[in-house]
């Protein structure tokens, strides 16, 4: 039985690829799997949440004086050492992140991600749709 070239070349192509898709990636120098993980929370979901969480305002000192989530710490995310502050965080721990819509707090997790966290929420709509559900902010 004759096989044709282009079998070969399927067959070389389909072993890459098994193969491949079972490479660990490799972050800083330990070789391990890419476990951190994004989802979008919404207000109600994050306000039932025990009050033992971290929850991260990214927004500037002047919007988080305005009016922020109760418990929530102010890292602003364009400020020049943003990775530096959330770097110094236990990255094992699960982490909330919120801004004013939801732009920033996106752009933040990634930060997170990239940086090692393991479990990042993001608040879907952002303050405004925390308040648009009538659930309660501190000055």
């Amino acid at each position: 039985m004759k096989i044709k070239k282009s079998h070969y070349l399927f067959i070389a192509l389909l072993s890459i690829s098994l193969v491949s898709c079972g490479q660990k990636q490799k972050k800083g120098s330990a070789t391990e799997e890419a476990e951190t993980t994004i989802s979008l929370i919404s207000p109600s979901e994050l306000n039932n949440r025990n009050e033992d969480i971290l929850i991260i305002d990214v927004r500037t000192p002047e919007e988080f004086a305005s009016g922020h989530l109760e418990n929530s710490v102010n890292i602003d995310y364009k400020a020049d050492n943003f990775e530096e502050l959330v770097g110094e965080l236990d990255r094992n721990q699960d982490v909330y992140v919120y801004c004013k819509v939801g732009g920033r707090s996106g752009r933040s997790a990634k930060v997170l991600e990239d940086l090692g966290f393991k479990k990042v929420y993001d608040l879907d709509g952002g303050i405004i749709a925390w308040e648009k559900d009538g659930l309660k902010t501190v000055k």
